[in-house]
């Protein structure tokens, strides 16, 4: 197979269809989202038959149990899925908005409509769902998409894909417009990050390894959504009660996710306090612990944590443990490790709170919530195609409003440069 003339001609109709899907209204976009979730609740059994095919083949392979985790449907994943789809069917449309009208002293309007992007590359590992929130937004928000998933949910992402384009041409839309690269050859992605000629964006999501490759071999823009190192500090001023709750669940509700925290922090003055359950309760969970050597007088099953392991995103059922001497040094050991991703500080103090709002430079900052709440739906924005961890353009969960971007519009009524 030629890879480079299979990409490039996924890319052409992707980027004719856009004109269509770029003008399409509301009401079209809105019903195609609304087919696309009943048609996946239909295909219910298919789908898990194939998803069954790929947990096959990762275990076979050897993956970790957070990327079968990562990778696996069932009834609930699927019927979320549906769910997401008549979301974000339900959210504002952002495309044609007009904001900041000016009046000039000549009498001209200068103003700024909100546009599609244009068409939009994702890259992406492991999650299945990520096939349907990443086609979805970027649909609603008049984008055309080419998606290129991962080669351990193949045959799951190219049923979801299949399902999404059925519905497009159900509603006489060109099902160009989500395009799916059906081939797990490395190649495709390298001919699709020189495609600047027709893709306007990359958004790959996924790994460090991910991450880098793309970055360093794209010619086309690239939003990063890079890997989520996040911190809980448990602050000398914390409710007790709230700090392990918050602690828990931070590490232990989904630890496959993103936004689990990988490293969490205390103060020294509450670590007699608070430490002795929370080490009972992360044993009770199976978590596996890596800890300084302050805070192995309280896990004494623990791992000694060396310099190396505070930039791991584990994924996984692990976690990091340091006890710090004062809030300058917490937030001294995020500015180190963190990858600006999202961080918490638990904490009664007002004070020590709004320093931490501004003095942590990450794309989601906290105060006495879980890591786990840095998502687009969890913000009010419907599905999200990731989190971005770059400073251009958007940062933070991306949702449709993050999908576009502005042009401006001018009115007059004959007026000349002079």
């Amino acid at each position: 197979m030629d890879t480079v003339k299979y990409v490039t001609e996924k890319a052409k109709l992707a980027k004719r269809a856009l004109r269509v899907i770029a003008n399409a209204s509301s009401d079209q976009k809105n019903r195609a989202l609304k087919a696309m979730a009943t048609l996946i609740i239909e295909a219910s059994a298919e789908l898990l038959a194939a998803n069954q095919t790929d947990i096959a083949a990762a275990e076979k392979n050897g993956l970790s149990r957070a990327m079968i985790d990562r990778l696996a449907l069932n009834e609930k994943r699927i019927t979320s899925m549906a769910k997401g789809l008549r979301e974000v069917a339900a959210l504002p449309d952002p495309v044609g908005e007009i904001t900041q009208i000016r009046r000039r002293p000549n009498g001209m309007e200068v103003g700024r409509m909100r546009v599609p992007l244009g068409l939009i590359g994702i890259i992406y590992e492991s999650r299945p769902n990520v096939t349907v929130e990443a086609a979805a937004l970027c649909f609603k928000a008049g984008n055309s998409v080419i998606l290129r998933g991962g080669s351990e949910s193949i045959k799951s992402n190219a049923a979801l894909a299949q399902i999404l384009s059925k519905a497009l041409a159900q509603n006489n839309l060109p099902q160009e417009a989500i395009a799916f690269i059906e081939y797990t050859d490395r190649a495709c992605v390298n001919a699709m990050l020189k495609l600047d000629e027709y893709i306007d964006l990359i958004i790959p999501r996924g790994g460090h390894g991910l991450i880098r490759a793309v970055t360093e071999n794209s010619t086309i823009p690239v939003i990063k959504h890079d890997k989520g190192v996040c911190h809980v500090y448990v602050d000398e001023h914390a409710d007790l009660s709230m700090a392990e709750a918050i602690c828990i669940n931070a590490k232990t509700q989904r630890p496959s996710t993103c936004n689990a925290m990988e490293t969490m922090l205390v103060h020294e003055k509450i670590a007699p306090q608070l430490l002795p359950s929370l080490a009972k309760k992360f044993a009770e969970k199976g978590v596996k612990i890596y800890a300084c050597e302050q805070s192995r007088a309280w896990f004494t099953d623990a791992e000694p944590a060396d310099d190396s392991v505070w930039y791991n995103e584990y994924n996984d059922m692990v976690l990091n443990v340091k006890v710090v001497p004062n809030f300058t040094a917490a937030v001294d050991h995020i500015a180190t490790y963190s990858s600006q991703h999202t961080d918490t500080i638990v904490t009664q103090d007002y004070a020590r709170a709004r320093r931490f709002l501004r003095e942590v430079d990450s794309a989601a900052v906290m105060v006495n919530v879980s890591t786990r709440f840095s998502d687009g739906f969890e913000f009010g924005m419907g599905a999200e195609i990731g989190i971005s961890t770059t400073r251009l353009h958007a940062r933070g969960p991306m949702g449709l409003e993050e999908l576009t971007c502005n042009k401006f519009i001018v009115m007059g009524d004959g007026q000349l440069r002079t």
